[in-house]
């Protein structure tokens, strides 16, 4: 008899896509307009257009930025494109919205710039657990690319998967 250990999950042929492998680096930060609000309330133009001016848009040098505001204010169009205009130069990524709307935007990018090749006609594990945070559209939209390529489509751990997809 022998006492050799065998790795059963290692010989199972199944391929672990961790999605943490994918996290987009650097610093997300929120821009929220209610400063740069008359009396947090409304926007006032020419006051507006004054803060625009003279913020020192230099902080945001390499950052994700997402510009919201958390007034309960009717805030034009124009005024976020015109912030979205000043980060231009200096932020990686700007989106309207909240953090979680940058996640979710970041990791489309990223998925939509993986190599799916690998992965064509095989047994696919998406890995659950992640020291990372790993937004939760990301897990819904990697499924959605894999499934017209994989065999099958696994979520969690190879001791302890949840099937989600198998070809027929």
């Amino acid at each position: 008899m022998s006492d050799d250990i065998i790795n059963k999950v290692a010989g199972s042929g199944l391929l672990t896509l961790n999605l943490e492998d994918y996290f987009p680096r650097g610093e997300r930060v929120l821009f929220d307009m209610k400063p740069w609000l008359f009396e947090e309330m409304f926007l006032k133009e020419k006051d507006f257009r004054e803060s625009v001016k003279n913020h020192d848009w230099t902080t945001y040098q390499n950052q994700h930025i997402a510009i919201d505001c958390s007034a309960d204010a009717i805030i034009p169009v124009w005024a976020y494109m015109l912030i979205s205009s000043s980060l231009s130069s200096y932020a990686t990524t700007i989106v309207r919205g909240s953090l979680q709307t940058l996640e979710t935007i970041l990791y489309e990018k990223a998925i939509n710039e993986i190599d799916f090749s690998p992965f064509l006609n095989q047994r696919v594990i998406i890995k659950g657990c992640s020291n990372l945070p790993v937004c939760e559209h990301a897990f819904g939209s990697i499924t959605h690319k894999l499934m017209p390529i994989a065999k099958s489509i696994m979520y969690g751990e190879a001791c302890s998967s949840v099937p989600i997809f198998k070809r027929k």
